[in-house]
């Protein structure tokens, strides 16, 4: 058997790494560096300027814990900051190119296009004849791309993206986020830190659009009483130069028209599936702007082209691409040696709806399973359970009592209503965890470990949990049920 994966981010080489353990020969075709938008753009360098923001913060809080600072005052390099991600990114890098050095793995570097449901043509990155690969399996994990709001001044230079944001020389004195996802309150985060005058304007109602109403509102007070300036249910209508050579973003909220002067306006309003440049007709793989159609094993409408990952559209986290290829993978050995036999879903044990995410502002934030307005929308009754970090022990002992944990449990009552919508709970059986605080994106991972296992409430309360320790927080709120 052979596969061929297009895409050699986080779902494309692990995918080929574990395909090589079970003695499957993989061509693995990288338009780019290995490990793609999460590792050489995305979430590696993003969390190393984080960690440089985290210092700063320390260090001006230093006083609180009796440590005195040079009378001159903190200094802050942002071209060492980014020497030290361009570091950790080429070390990641490395560890990856040895670890695909594989006999049964070939690496290509060039761009692919489907040729037919078996062949793929290989551009090479440096020139010279392109190459047809023929495989037995194809998988697609080619990632996304910034998205841009469709507005006069959107290609004006300043107007930057998360890729080159990343590598400024200067710390912005004024900075505009447009959008106030994910990677937008990151960034707005870690600058801030840095030393810039942050701005950002959002078209929803809330921040963070797709987590709990109220973590998203809790986390925006948090956000404003550190000085960043947030804006929502405002619609972007322009960019534009002024005299001075900064950029003027005009926005519409209530009728009326405000404006934002930065120097550098960020264009963060999500990311796009990269669909195009494939070819994918000639294979005849049914797509949509939103992504790829496949079904739950990964599979696409021609039996052996799979996709993974951000191409999907869907939730586009490095970690989700990865496990999609192990279902991917997991269809492909359940069909041996005739692709699309085995088309019922595969029982692999993992539950894709039961993702943790993370968002790395200060303080952090974390979600995994399903919201308050989730459970409403769907019909299922449930109780909401919640504590705060200035309650725990080891967050007052850090100095971070800035935090909120909630907890979405399914109602004792309520079997009607679960079985008409299709659902099976357990009575108390916890269904989404939301949390914004210290090392939320650590704690959320113990919420999404006893999900899995269908844990209830009750369950929960009667884990010895250490003391003392952030992830208290998650035991004051259900004990809060008792």
């Amino acid at each position: 058997m052979k596969i061929t994966i297009i895409g050699a981010g986080p779902g494309g080489y692990e995918t080929a790494l574990a395909a090589a353990a079970q003695g499957i020969e993989v061509t693995l075709v990288s338009d780019g560096p290995v490990g793609g938008t999460c590792l050489n753009e995305g979430c590696i360098p993003t969390k190393s300027l984080c960690r440089n923001a985290e210092v700063l913060d320390d260090l001006r809080r230093a006083g609180e814990f009796g440590i005195g600072l040079p009378e001159d005052g903190l200094s802050f390099d942002i071209t060492k900051a980014v020497e030290r991600k361009d570091a950790v990114i080429g070390q990641l890098r490395s560890g990856v190119e040895f670890l695909l050095k594989n006999k049964l793995i070939r690496l290509v570097y060039g761009r692919a296009d489907f040729k037919d449901s078996c062949t793929v043509t290989v551009v090479p990155a440096e020139g010279g004849e392109a190459e047809d690969i023929v495989s037995d399996y194809i998988i697609i994990a080619t990632g996304s791309f910034s998205a841009s709001l469709p507005i006069p001044g959107a290609d004006l230079e300043g107007v930057i993206t998360s890729r080159e944001i990343l590598s400024l020389d200067k710390v912005p004195e004024k900075l505009c986020v447009i959008g106030a996802g994910v990677i937008g309150l990151e960034f707005a985060s870690v600058f801030k830190s840095f030393g810039s005058e942050v701005s950002v304007v959002e078209f929803c109602k809330d921040i963070l659009p797709r987590f709990d109403t109220d973590l998203a509102k809790r986390l925006k007070q948090a956000l404003g009483k550190r000085g960043i300036s947030i804006e929502t249910s405002a619609a972007v209508q322009s960019i534009a130069k002024a005299d001075d050579g900064r950029l003027v973003v005009k926005y519409l909220k209530k009728d009326k028209e405000f404006e934002v002067v930065a120097d550098k306006v960020l264009m963060a309003v999500g990311r796009r599936p990269a669909v195009g440049g494939l070819n994918l007709a000639a294979a005849g793989v049914e797509f949509t702007p939103k992504g790829i159609v496949t079904d739950g094993n990964m599979r696409t409408n021609v039996p052996n082209i799979f996709a993974i990952g951000d191409i999907r559209g869907g939730m586009m986290l490095a970690h989700v691409a990865t496990f999609e290829g192990r279902r991917a993978l997991n269809a492909i050995l359940a069909d041996g040696n005739c692709p699309g036999s085995a088309q019922v879903p595969v029982n692999d044990g993992i539950d894709l709806s039961i993702v943790p995410a993370a968002v790395f502002t200060s303080p952090e934030a974390a979600t995994v399973g399903m919201t308050e307005d989730d459970c409403k929308n769907a019909g299922i009754p449930v109780r909401c359970l919640k504590s705060f970090f200035r309650a725990n022990g080891k967050a007052l002992s850090m100095g971070e009592p800035e935090g909120f944990c909630k907890l979405v449990v399914a109602a004792p009552s309520g079997d009607e209503a679960r079985e008409a919508a299709g659902l099976s709970f357990r009575p108390g059986q916890i269904l989404g965890c939301h949390l914004f605080g210290a090392h939320s994106s650590d704690i959320v991972q113990e919420i999404a470990a006893v999900m899995n296992g269908k844990v209830t409430v009750d369950e929960l309360r009667n884990i010895v949990h250490a003391h003392p320790t952030l992830t208290e927080v998650l035991l004051a709120a259900a004990s809060e049920g008792r």
